[in-house]
């Protein structure tokens, strides 16, 4: 028996008042490919603590009211891998304004200056010491109700350790003290993702 939960279009009342009494909650999705407006969103995944829920999303769906709920309050912390994807997606197919956000790559980046590996996988193994099986990733997630056990047990696993490692790397940052600079970046991304949906380029350069 699998330890997480699927179900359809949106986050069930019961559950989403289980995710509302977290200080944080992991994010990921799954998409057809890494364009939105060509390549549309086919999962959401959730993970707090006791819960990893994932969300399979239909095709021109336009909404999902308690999903949006949870991603907009204010009080609890959303944290992705690559943070400006998830959120450019989220927002342009259900448009959802996550907030607040915490980006596990960009404190990667910012913490772990001694590798140029800050791929969620490296990312968990260092951290975790656990290596996330990825052979799934560049897989066909369009038809939900056909997913295989592999696929949904892969899309769990890519939020059930952001927590630990949001933890660890926050550590790392104050550390450094590179955790303002962090916060600042994160604040920054829903800036960046409204200009990716714009479809502006290098706007800071030259």
């Amino acid at each position: 028996m699998e330890d997480f939960q699927v179900c359809d279009r949106d986050l069930p009342d019961d559950l989403l008042s289980q995710y509302l009494q977290a200080e944080a909650v992991a994010v990921d999705t799954e998409t057809m490919g890494l364009l939105p407006f060509r390549d549309r969103l086919c999962l959401v995944q959730l993970f707090c603590p006791g819960f990893i829920t994932v969300i399979r999303i239909a095709k021109g769906q336009q909404e999902a009211p308690n999903l949006k709920q949870l991603m907009e309050v204010p009080s609890i912390t959303k944290v992705f891998h690559f943070a400006r994807f998830d959120v450019t997606q989220l927002q342009h197919n259900l448009g959802i304004q996550v907030t607040p956000i915490f980006c596990t790559k960009i404190a990667s980046k910012l913490a772990r200056t001694y590798t140029q590996k800050h791929g969620l996988k490296d990312l968990i193994q260092e951290l975790e010491q656990i290596e996330l099986d990825k052979s799934a990733q560049s897989s066909d997630w369009g038809n939900a109700a056909n997913l295989t056990d592999e696929q949904l047990r892969y899309a769990a696993n890519d939020v059930r350790y952001l927590l630990n490692a949001k933890d660890k790397l926050i550590a790392m940052l104050k550390r450094e003290e590179r955790y303002s600079l962090a916060q600042e970046c994160f604040q920054a991304l829903p800036v960046i993702v409204q200009l990716d949906l714009l479809q502006y380029k290098d706007i800071f350069e030259h």
